[in-house]
């Protein structure tokens, strides 16, 4: 068993590329290794900066030899078939193929062995092909050659077994890249000498020995160790930042953690002003003294510096400092206009062409808040008024405008300089959340309606313009917005009708007409709750079947319901009124096609012949009317346990009961009845949507 060692050394790969692209290697690999019939016993791959590399290890030597068998016509065919089928395999006469009988008779065929192989031999070819298979977000186009690469390619390592595989990268325009065994270590702590390897220990090792970190994990690692080590020194601790931290670790190739001062004069500065800026433009970490910004910053060099850093350091204080200058502009130019001021330049800005301006936007949003405003407990509708008016203002400031990401955010500081409510502050700020799953969610009242106003305004705009979500693209986040609806209203309780909700947003769009959108958001609300269900465990189909009844549209009240159901059904009481439902339902579903008509009318009980009838019809009163008082107090619990009852007056009943009997009026009678029975349990859930 042998080794195959490959590195792709190139300019810098950007981070956000790295991790993918090292997987996308590793999957082609592997995937023509198997189509090869090359087995392995493990595949990784690492990438740098500069280079993205994969090591195979257990291949064998060659091939395995492998036989295969073609069938011809059969004997006696006419002779231009079996001509046909000699030419196209390179037989001179039927002598040379193998007859076999088989149940259709006797045929011809023809078995080849076809010795595997030398691996050597195959691997060239696969790694080419994998190299121009792989898929890149953005990629370079060599000018001279018209090959496409993320960055220019310098060399390439490619050994099996410890020797070089004869093969070459075909750029196009007779340039090419011939496979070797020598690379390079790190771009200014190393000698710059071509370094020769011979296998991936060796690799391995000598990349080291030239502070080349292979392993993003351990760069990754290093880094956060280190991190907290040189703010524990003072007292601090690294404010978490783990997608920073990723994208660092794709920055170096030998991560060196150094920490610099922010001048005193910044300080007064927002906290978010200063994290925005450092992490955004200089990737660099905040650090923290307790739950205030300290006047640190944590960055990370590529290089080891003879004067410990010192340099480095300064310099990139110098450059931050530079950066902030022009933060405390934007803070001091902004704050002499107040909020309110810049929402007439919102008309200058096109929210969506179908959709008007973002003014426009504002207009329905403020009118939606205060609608909404009268289901959320403890909303001001004026202050939700006022609020939507100003949620969008601060996108036409200079501090937004160089930070997008503080949209909202700095809103909410403009406002309170104006002298708004605090309450109107922080919706400005909370309004466009929760931005996803690991998002905080809005609870202060005139918070929670501006969000969720803003977020059913765009909801229903788009599927008013059948701008709907399609498989794996949703342009306008929309899924994330009925996501946040639906979190906005789960986790504080509201008792939102949402296709009332729906209507009202709609009608705020006067130059539309058509349909209501309202039972396609339900739909469409339905899958996304599906979706957050099913991480807590939630089975989908009891939501399809509580949807499945229409009219409810009361997230609160249809979760309660879908949990009493997921109880019900767990029970054994449940399990088997569920197995009996479907023996009911399909008897009447079989009955009724070969019949050609309803067999959902009204029960006649005088026509009762066994008491197990009389009992069932009985239940099935006692359990409807209990059930129906259950729900109308909202107690599904209760409304279960009512239709927990049936289980044995319909256990009873299909073992003494013929349905189809002979009378033709009896049998009728009797169909009704167990028709009855998904009529009764209809009246908490769709039971037909229920599996298993």
């Amino acid at each position: 068993m042998a080794e195959l060692l490959f590195e792709l050394l190139s300019e810098e790969i950007p981070a956000r590329m790295q991790a993918k692209a090292a997987a996308d290697l590793k999957r082609l690999v592997s995937e023509r290794l198997k189509g090869a019939g090359l087995a392995f016993t493990s595949v990784e791959s690492y990438g740098t900066p500069r280079r993205i590399m994969l090591v195979a290890e257990g291949l064998p030597d060659k091939q395995p030899d492998v036989s295969e068998e073609k069938k011809g016509p059969k004997v006696g065919a006419p002779e231009q078939a079996i001509g046909g089928f000699l030419k196209a395999n390179g037989l001179n006469s039927v002598d040379e193929a193998e007859v076999r009988e088989t149940p259709k008779g006797s045929f011809y065929f023809l078995v080849k062995e076809i010795a595997g192989q030398a691996t050597s031999e195959v691997l060239p070819s696969i790694l080419i092909e994998s190299v121009q298979a792989l898929p890149w977000a953005k990629s370079m186009r060599w000018a001279r050659t018209g090959f496409r690469w993320v960055r220019p390619l310098h060399s390439i390592v490619a050994l099996f077994d410890g020797k070089v595989l004869e093969g070459r990268l075909d750029l196009g325009n007779d340039m090419s890249l011939t496979f070797g065994n020598s690379t390079l270590g790190h771009r200014f702590m190393s000698d710059g000498a071509p370094i020769t390897v011979t296998d991936f220990a060796d690799y391995k090792s000598k990349l080291t020995a030239a502070k080349v970190m292979l392993d993003p994990g351990e760069r990754r690692k290093t880094i956060a160790d280190a991190a907290a080590k040189i703010t524990a020194a003072e007292g601090l601790v690294l404010k978490a930042d783990d997608a920073l931290l990723d994208e660092v670790s794709g920055l170096v190739e030998w991560p060196v953690v150094m920490m610099g001062r922010i001048d005193e004069d910044f300080m007064s500065l927002p906290p978010e002003v200063l994290s925005t800026s450092m992490r955004s433009h200089q990737k660099y970490f905040s650090v923290q003294n307790g739950e205030a910004l300290a006047n640190r910053f944590v960055f990370i060099a590529n290089m080891e510096a003879s004067d410990g850093g010192a340099t480095i350091i300064q310099g990139n204080e110098r450059v931050l400092s530079a950066r902030l200058s022009d933060a405390r502009f934007f803070w001091d130019q902004d704050r002499q206009q107040p909020l309110a001021s810049r929402t007439p330049a919102l008309s200058d800005i096109v929210f969506h062409a179908k959709l008007g301006t973002l003014d426009q936007k504002v207009d329905r949003v403020e009118a939606l808040a205060a609608e909404l405003s009268a289901y959320i407990p403890g909303a001001d509708k004026y202050r939700a008024r006022s609020a939507a008016r100003l949620a969008k203002a601060d996108l036409v400031t200079g501090m937004v405008g160089e930070f997008p990401e503080l949209q909202g955010i700095m809103g909410r500081y403009y406002a309170l300089q104006d002298g708004e409510h605090t309450e109107v502050a922080q919706a400005i700020a909370e309004h466009y959340s929760p931005l996803g799953p690991g998002d905080a969610c809005p609870s202060a009242p005139v918070s929670v309606a501006v969000a969720l106003a803003d977020k059913i305004d765009i909801l229903t705009g788009f599927f008013a313009i059948d701008e709907k979500p399609t498989g794996s693209k949703d342009p306008y986040a929309l899924r994330r917005a009925a996501l946040g609806v639906i979190r906005l209203i789960v986790e504080n309780g509201l008792r939102l009708p949402l296709e009332k909700a729906f209507d009202a947003a709609q009608k705020l769009y006067p130059h539309m007409g058509g349909d209501s959108v309202g039972p396609d958001l339900m739909a469409f609300f339905a899958d996304r709750l599906k979706v957050v269900l099913k991480d807590k465990g939630v089975r989908h189909d009891l939501v399809t079947a509580v949807f499945a009844l229409g009219g409810e549209d009361d997230l609160v009240r249809l979760l309660a319901r879908v949990e009493a159901l997921g109880s019900f059904i767990e029970s054994e009481d449940g399990a088997n009124l569920l197995v009996a439902f479907r023996r009911a339902a399909n008897i009447v579903r079989i009955e009724e096609k070969k019949d050609g008509t309803s067999h959902n009318g009204a029960v006649t009980q005088n026509a009762f012949e066994q008491d197990e009838e009389k009992q069932l019809f009985d239940a099935l009163e006692q359990g409807s009317s209990a059930a129906d008082t259950a729900l109308s107090s909202e107690d599904f619990t209760a409304a279960m346990a009512a239709l927990a009852q049936l289980r044995q007056p319909v256990d009873r009943y299909f073992e003494d009961v013929t349905v189809n009997a002979e009378n033709a009026d009896l049998r009728a009678n009797r169909l009704r009845l167990l028709s009855r029975i998904g009529a009764t349990l209809g009246q908490v859930a769709d039971f037909s949507k229920i599996e298993g």
